[in-house]
C-alpha cells in the first residue's frame, strides 16, 4: 500500500511554472512506475506523464512534450512534474498515480494505475 499527496498547484499566468511534487508513504516508491495525469471540468482525465521506477524511462502527452519533465527522487519518495510555458489548456487537477506495471504504453491509460492522490488544480490564466 502507498499513500500520494499531491502539493504545488496554484494560479499563474501564461508562460510561468510550477513544480508540482507527490509525496508517497507506506511502500517506497522505488517499488512502482508513477505518473501524473490531469482533468478538467466536463473532460476525461488525460495523461500527463509517467516515469519508471528506475527513473531512466519517461513518457510525455503529446500536448505537454518539450514543456513538462517529470522527475522522482526514490530516496525521497518523491515524483515532480516541473511544467513550463504554461498554457490555459493547463488548467485542470492534476493527479499523482502508482501503478505495480512497468513502464510501457498502456500505462498512459488511468486503468493501469492503482494509487491515487486527491489532486492539485492547476489554474492558468491567459
Amino acid at each position: 500500500q502507498v499513500q500520494l499527496v499531491e502539493s504545488g498547484g496554484g494560479l499563474v499566468q501564461a508562460g510561468d511554472s510550477l513544480r508540482l511534487s507527490c509525496a508517497a508513504s507506506g511502500r517506497g516508491l522505488r517499488y512502482y512506475t508513477m505518473g501524473w495525469f490531469r482533468q478538467a471540468p466536463g473532460k476525461e482525465r488525460e495523461f500527463v506523464a509517467a516515469i519508471s521506477a528506475d527513473g531512466f524511462t519517461m513518457y510525455y502527452g503529446d500536448s505537454v512534450k518539450g514543456r513538462f519533465t517529470i522527475a522522482r527522487d526514490n530516496a525521497k519518495n518523491t515524483v515532480y512534474l516541473q511544467m513550463n510555458s504554461l498554457k490555459p489548456e493547463d488548467t485542470a487537477v492534476h493527479y499523482c498515480a502508482g501503478s505495480q506495471l512497468y513502464l510501457r504504453e498502456s500505462l498512459r491509460l488511468p486503468g493501469n494505475y492503482l494509487y491515487w492522490g486527491q489532486g492539485t488544480q492547476v489554474t492558468v490564466s491567459s
